[in-house]
């Protein structure tokens, strides 16, 4: 059964959606957040769907400044706010009648995959993690997809410098799109045109709080992150990395080396083959299998355990 809820994080009010399991409790319960400009209702509700026949709760919600959330600062990425947003949903999780609080999770996917990476080893709370298709290192994934080459990075690294002299003589901050129709023409952070289109018509469709576009200053604040330290503190969480061999937006060799480098024993590497970073949204028979996988790998090592 689902409901909307909302939760405080840092003095904001978050808006997210509960989806309990049916049969008697408690159960365990994974939160759920998406990617760049991502809102609730964009690829999360088919891993709900997936996570609540194996019996687990899911709580997805839409970070401050974006959707249904409110935030005064609109389509503003800073990642560590948004890991904090995490780990307030966790906080909130922890108080609803029927969760059991030492069987809580987290699921992100593309920049949320990352973050799904960091928080085994800064929250103790996180008892299982699933990274889809993670962001690893924002610098390598901006230098990679924009083609250093091109030129289209140099000019990316200028547009962010300009902002940042903008802000400082207390002009308006500039924004960026999410994505354009030709990325050889206008800037945007993620420039593919199998993106441009997805989103739009998901904002079409089934997300209209969709907005393609985010502040300058995330682009800059992407190009300052990086999964690789946190890694490490990983000891012991069950943590799934789900990766596609043709992602073009986040590099299928980072994610690999990023892997290899968790500690903890109970890690698990899924691959698929013949399928791109955005065939994960855009067809819905892949993103299907990708949520079969991640909701096996939960029942294994979080519902199945008391």
């Amino acid at each position: 059964m689902e409901k909307k809820v909302s939760f405080n994080s840092v003095g904001t009010k978050l808006v997210g959606v509960l989806n309990m399991p049916e049969g008697p409790g408690p159960h365990p319960l994974v939160v759920m957040a998406g990617g760049w400009c991502y809102v609730k209702e964009i690829v999360m509700p088919t891993y709900a769907a997936e996570f609540a026949k194996i019996g687990c709760a899911t709580l997805r919600f839409d970070y401050r400044g974006f959707g249904e959330s409110e935030g005064a600062r609109r389509q503003h990425i800073d990642p560590w706010a948004q890991i904090e947003d995490y780990r307030n949903a966790l906080s909130f999780a922890a108080t609803l009648p029927g969760v059991d609080t030492e069987r809580l999770g987290v699921w992100g996917i593309s920049y949320a995959g990352g973050h799904a990476l960091i928080l085994p080893g800064i929250d103790a709370r996180v008892r299982c993690a699933v990274s889809v298709i993670p962001v690893i290192d924002g610098y390598e994934s901006m230098r990679l997809v924009h083609g250093y080459g091109l030129g289209r990075f140099v000019k990316l690294e200028k547009a962010i410098a300009e902002d940042r002299e903008r802000r400082a003589r207390g002009e308006p901050e500039q924004f960026i799109p999410h994505n354009v129709a030709d990325p050889n023409v206008d800037l945007c952070t993620w420039p593919f045109l199998t993106s441009y289109k997805f989103f739009g018509g998901a904002r079409d469709s089934f997300a209209p709080n969709y907005q393609a576009r985010s502040t300058m200053e995330s682009t800059e604040l992407l190009m300052q992150y990086s999964v690789m330290y946190h890694l490490q503190r990983n000891l012991n969480t069950p943590t799934q990395m789900l990766v596609v061999e043709g992602d073009e937006h986040t590099p299928f060799d980072l994610q690999v080396h990023a892997f290899n480098k968790i500690p903890s024993i109970h890690k698990e590497l899924s691959v698929m083959k013949k399928v791109t970073h955005i065939d994960l949204y855009a067809k819905k028979d892949f993103q299907v299998q990708a949520a079969e996988r991640t909701a096996d790998f939960v029942r294994r090592q979080l519902v199945e355990r008391r």
